[in-house]
């Protein structure tokens, strides 16, 4: 019922900062539970962060205090800002959508819709 796509991947230094943005289209993203979620290399895919309809988080240890999660209602957009970047933060980062409380847990199983995907890389 909705399609995601991101965009704002690029690359950055290390300490640097980017915003991606997940446009999402023919639903209201307001419907969902909403999260972000990435692959590393060599890794299997991995929660980043999440938002629920009240705009409580839910983040990844590994991200906490570095990352926010942010939607934006009106522009039916949801935002990952990502600050002090570490090169172990490259990988190919994902927005997602689904109707299950178990997502923001950041449970891959209760994601419903996914973006294509957008490389983030940072250097050292």
């Amino acid at each position: 019922q909705v399609q995601l796509v991101e965009s704002g991947g690029g690359s950055v230094q290390s300490g640097g900062s980017l915003r991606l943005s997940c446009a999402a289209s023919g639903y209201g993203i307001e419907y969902y539970y909403l999260g972000w979620f990435r692959q590393v290399p060599g890794k299997k895919r991995a929660g980043v962060a999440a938002i629920d309809f009240g705009a409580g988080t839910n983040y990844a240890g590994s991200v906490e205090g570095r990352f926010t999660i942010s939607r934006d209602n009106a522009k039916n957009t949801l935002y990952l800002t990502m600050n002090k970047l570490q090169p172990q933060d490259t990988g190919i980062y994902y927005c997602a959508a689904g109707s299950r409380l178990l997502l923001h847990r950041l449970a891959e199983s209760a994601v419903n819709y996914w973006g294509p995907g957008t490389q983030v890389t940072v250097s050292s």
